[in-house]
């Protein structure tokens, strides 16, 4: 259960035994799924309290199986063992108290939540008890002179009934039984004040209080539902030309100065504010807020009928527009173009796919992303030529040629190159093959051209600078399964999809690879090989 309710619980339940409700106290305890060593001690106490000894034993037992070093407990229970007859169990409390009494005159269980000091001397007078009923005098005598003998008994002491530990002697010595002592009734473990008051609910923001609305003619200062509104403009509810602040203006005016309106005769205007010093009001007329005379404006008659009730108030405070989301305006596919949602081996990693931003509303100006302008020349570059191939790079962003289908692997570079602004040498340009997730790079043999990769007119290149590896020859490529962050400055660092040219092994579990213009190590079960992930340093490009 939660500490709250057990908290919430106990204090009720202590509550009562301050009251001396023994059996309400008991009926709250009961309630207590999960019972602490405190609480049982409690509900002993209570049991004790109406003369139940075997559920204030059986209570005790399950105290001290909670915690096994409470020597109040064993104190307590020792007490009960020896009003049932059990004296045998009742010295054996007895000892065990005053072993977890770890050599201290006293435990003060304050701290806890029971006001009581247990002192070392009371375990060895209720010892002596016991053995006064087990008819062993002698015994009892020599308990009695040795807890006389501890620490702080003397001013303890003095609280028996004999007045002193001599007179306590002599009536072990005329075979009088000792009355053995107790924890005093009602005093019991109490959970900490603090918890208590947190128990109950504070209000930190306190009460709403509406000062001001900003809804015409509205003088509620309370709190009331959402008035039912209706688009364009709001209609404050009116009883007559009395209460109303629609005014008509007696004559045309027009405005001579800032903020002022011009106005036709006869036309209605609401009062937004009282007359100024200068005699001029705050009016709005026709979704303008000005100023107008008051002198020119007279209240105006408005007869509300049922049938034209929408239409009698020509004008007021605009409502805020109407939000709709933006529809995405139709693309014009081409017969080679793809369907939209469909991902296929044209996709690029992971790595390499850019953000796309919501397209505006279908009756603003289109506005096209990066991929729609792409798409815009891919479908531009086919009608123009139905001999050439649209090549699609991608690149920081994404772009299209279109190339003639006889051009080279060379010839592209350099046009790619001569697009980017960048050296030819410096480029690298990689494709996947069907039914293949790795990205090959394009080899520099003489002949070879763009038609020999090319599907439906369409190519799809992935292109990345990096510096040329120099004299590090590359055993083979693998497709990097998973993202991974470089731990060190000696790690390589990818992301999932790309691939990785590996330059060595450096044992079972690390491997030695190339990625983005960057070489470093990196676990090998982090990235897979296929069976036609091979490359040799000439087939670089």
């Amino acid at each position: 259960m939660l500490y709250t309710e057990l908290l919430k619980l106990w204090d009720d339940s202590v509550q009562a035994i301050d009251k001396r409700d023994w059996v309400g106290a008991l009926e709250k305890m009961a309630q207590i799924s999960e019972p602490t060593s405190r609480t049982l001690f409690n509900a002993a106490a209570a049991h004790l309290a109406l003369g139940q000894l075997e559920q204030a034993l059986r209570a005790l037992d399950l105290t001290i199986a909670k915690d096994e070093r409470l020597a109040v407990g064993f104190f307590q229970r020792a007490v009960v063992m020896m009003e049932m007859g059990r004296l045998e169990e009742a010295l054996s409390d007895c000892i065990w108290a005053q072993k977890h009494m770890r050599g201290n005159p006293l435990i003060d269980y304050k701290q806890l939540g029971l006001r009581y000091k247990l002192h070392s001397w009371q375990v060895l007078y209720n010892a002596a008890a016991v053995y006064c009923r087990m008819g062993q005098w002698e015994q009892a005598v020599d308990v009695l002179l040795s807890s006389s003998q501890e620490r702080g008994a003397v001013g303890a002491v003095a609280g028996l009934r004999s007045g002193n530990i001599e007179a306590a002697v002599e009536s072990v010595q005329k075979k009088q039984a000792l009355v053995p002592l107790l924890v005093p009734e009602g005093v019991v473990f109490r959970p900490r004040k603090q918890d208590v008051e947190q128990l109950q609910q504070r209000d930190f923001l306190g009460k709403a209080k509406v000062i001001s609305s900003m809804i015409p003619n509205d003088d509620f200062g309370g709190f009331e539902p959402l008035r039912e509104q209706k688009p364009g403009y709001y209609e404050p509810k009116v009883d007559g030309p009395q209460g109303s602040r629609y005014m008509r203006m007696r004559v045309p005016y027009m405005g001579r100065g800032p903020g002022q309106l011009t106005v036709p005769g006869g036309a209605m205007v609401f009062l937004f504010g009282e007359e100024d010093r200068d005699g001029m009001a705050t009016v709005i007329y026709d979704g303008q807020k000005g100023l107008l005379p008051a002198s020119l404006l007279e209240p105006a008659d408005i007869k509300l009928s049922k049938g034209k009730k929408e239409n009698s108030i020509p004008s007021g405070i605009p409502l805020p527009p109407h939000l709709k989301p933006p529809s995405r305006p139709q693309a014009h596919s081409g017969p080679a173009a793809s369907p939209q949602g469909h991902l296929g081996s044209d996709t690029p990693p992971p790595s390499y796919i850019n953000a796309t931003h919501s397209v505006p509303a279908a009756a603003e100006p289109p506005k096209y992303t990066a991929n729609a302008a792409v798409d815009q020349q891919v479908s531009l570059a086919e009608a123009a030529d139905p001999g050439s191939v649209v090549v699609k790079i991608h690149y920081s962003y994404t772009m299209a040629l279109s190339v003639p289908l006889d051009a080279t692997y060379q010839q592209l570079k350099e046009r790619i190159a001569l697009k980017l602004n960048q050296l030819p040498s410096q480029l690298r340009l990689r494709h996947k093959q069907h039914g293949s997730r790795i990205l090959t790079p394009l080899g520099e043999d003489e002949g070879r051209t763009i038609q020999e990769v090319a599907e439906a007119g369409r190519v799809t290149l992935w292109c990345q600078k990096e510096d040329p590896l120099e004299n590090r020859p590359i055993l083979y490529q693998m497709v990097a399964l998973y993202d991974y962050s470089a731990q060190g400055p000696e790690d390589l660092e990818f992301s999932e999809g790309e691939t990785i040219d590996i330059l060595g092994e450096v044992n079972e579990e690390w491997l030695e690879g190339h990625c983005g213009g960057n070489v470093g190590i990196f676990p090998s079960c982090f990235a897979y090989k296929e069976n036609n992930a091979e490359a040799t340093p000439s087939s670089e490009f």
